[in-house]
């Protein structure tokens, strides 16, 4: 048998569709470059981590596997959709598995919330906390079912270009009370301080404090009930590694450990990209996937940068310590997610976003994934992960010094109230801090989310899909429209539907 050995650069040669380059493999940048090969383009995504995912790559360590990121997949149709663009089906790929509670909410006191998606037991649930509060419930999510028709299922994909295109949403924001908070919302129906709580909370899964994100969040209450909260059997990274071959099927490549050092512009359009090692990649379009921010600081050129003033002026989601660790035994009394909140909430909330300190106390994320998918441990043992809400690198901690002292903080929580004998189970741990967000990700003031999702960092106030200052550049991810979250950033790259051209092959 004659093998012919084809040099790819002779490949691409002959390969006369348009190129799309494509920087940061996050979800954002994955989903992006689905799209595209899906219409016509050749597309290289450049990743400059030794693997794809960005903020969703995975950790592996001594025979356990932790999502670094993501842990929590909900409106499931926008992957099958991108499954489908590639003549796929997700099922096919993936195994996605209903959580059942979605969460289990638990308060400083030892009391708990079951929250799913079951409309009985939810009524049951805030029942069993305050009866007079089920009618309020009740139309809090009358409402959240009201603001997610249009600020999800109408507005999220759509780009936000325009002050008019914003001022044609206006009334639509003022009538679902988009100018006040999510905390402000929930408060209108619901009178107990527990139960605000548990309604209020999403924001921080994207980012934002519940006291000043924009009351159109109020979304994801209705968009979990209606759609579920699921699990991807093998982790979240199994989405990553099926992105990844769906972009190789339709013909393009995926450069790892490659770092992007500059967007080429000429003649106010976007060419290309240079890389750090020197190498010139031309380009017909140019989708930026990483920190938005970092975009405009750092990979423009100098006049199509963002002032210093626009970078002092933004507001920054919060940091996240998260700590990866593995037990010897398992902890089946433990939900696969578990929200759980220490003795503050305003308060711990004001020392995370305003004042910026590292407080003596803590509300927690604890993520189980062995309780629905064993085989991400060793047999007899549980693989988690606890993640911290912590203030950004504006507040100036020294994590390199903190980082050990404040696991041993949250080691002893977990020990007192979910986890007995947790210090004597330990396997194998890991450390995530905000200055590992800057240093891996180029997160600016090492954020976990990008910008803070405030009405007026949102919809035409945020940086845009489709660049105004550079023709031809596109960005997507958690620092443009609509925001952070997996359904807010696989929207982003749904938006290049409507905003990048229709590829044009050439003879």
């Amino acid at each position: 048998m004659l093998t012919l050995a084809v040099d790819h650069r002779v490949a691409q040669e002959i390969d006369r569709r348009p190129h799309a380059v494509v920087v940061g493999s996050g979800f954002g940048g994955l989903a992006a470059a689905v799209r595209l090969g899906a219409r016509g383009y050749r597309v290289t995504v450049l990743e400059r981590l030794a693997q794809p995912g960005g903020r969703a790559r995975v950790h592996r360590q001594d025979g356990f596997t932790f999502d670094a990121g993501p842990t929590i997949v909900t409106a499931p149709q926008l992957f099958e959709e991108l499954w489908h663009l590639a003549g796929r089906r997700l099922a096919d790929d993936v195994t996605l598995v209903p959580m059942d509670p979605f969460y289990r909410i638990r308060f400083a006191d030892g009391t708990s919330f079951a929250y799913s998606g079951d409309v009985d037991r939810m009524r049951a649930e805030v029942a069993r906390f305050a009866p007079d509060d089920v009618a309020g419930y009740e139309r809090f999510m009358a409402h959240s079912r009201a603001v997610c028709r249009i600020g999800f299922e109408q507005l999220g994909h759509v780009p936000f270009g325009s002050v008019g295109a914003m001022l044609k949403i206006a009334p639509d924001l003022l009538r679902l009370s988009g100018h006040r908070s999510v905390h402000d919302v929930v408060a209108r129906f619901i009178r107990d301080e527990r139960l605000r709580t548990v309604f209020s909370f999403h924001p921080l899964l994207i980012g934002g404090n519940p006291f000043r994100a924009s009351a159109i969040y109020c979304l994801i209450a209705d968009l979990e009930r209606r759609w579920g909260v699921h699990f991807a059997m093998g982790g979240t990274g199994q989405l990553v590694d099926g992105l990844v071959r769906l972009i190789r099927s339709q013909g393009g490549r995926l450069r790892l450990g490659v770092e992007v050092a500059r967007i080429r512009v000429e003649e106010g359009a976007a060419t290309g990209v240079d890389l750090t090692s020197g190498e010139t990649i031309a380009a017909d379009v140019v989708v930026s996937n990483a920190d938005s921010a970092v975009t405009h600081a750092r990979l423009l050129p100098e006049a199509q940068r963002w002032s210093p003033g626009r970078f002092q002026r933004a507001r920054s989601s919060m940091g996240l310590f998260v700590w990866y660790f593995g037990t010897a035994r398992r902890y089946p009394e433990v939900d696969h997610h578990t929200i759980l909140l220490g003795p503050r909430y305003r308060g711990l909330l004001a020392d995370i976003f305003d004042r910026k300190v590292l407080a003596e106390d803590a509300s927690l994320y604890l993520h189980r994934p062995t309780a629905t998918d064993p085989s991400l441990a060793p047999p007899g043992c549980d693989a988690f992960y606890v993640l911290a809400p912590v203030p950004n690198l504006a507040g100036g901690q020294d994590w390199q010094t903190l980082a050990e002292p404040y696991r041993r903080r949250i080691a002893a929580m977990l020990e007192a109230s979910v986890m007995p004998g947790l210090s004597e189970a330990i396997v194998t741990s890991k450390v995530t801090t905000p200055l590992d967000f800057q240093d891996d990700f180029l997160s600016y003031r090492g954020s976990g989310f990008g910008l803070e999702p405030v009405l007026t960092q949102s919809a035409w106030f945020r940086p845009h899909n489709r660049s105004s200052a550079v023709r031809n550049l596109y960005l997507v991810g958690a620092g443009t429209h609509p925001g952070a979250g997996l359904p807010g950033v696989l929207s982003s790259a749904r938006i290049l539907d409507s905003v990048v051209p229709d590829a044009r092959v050439t003879a």
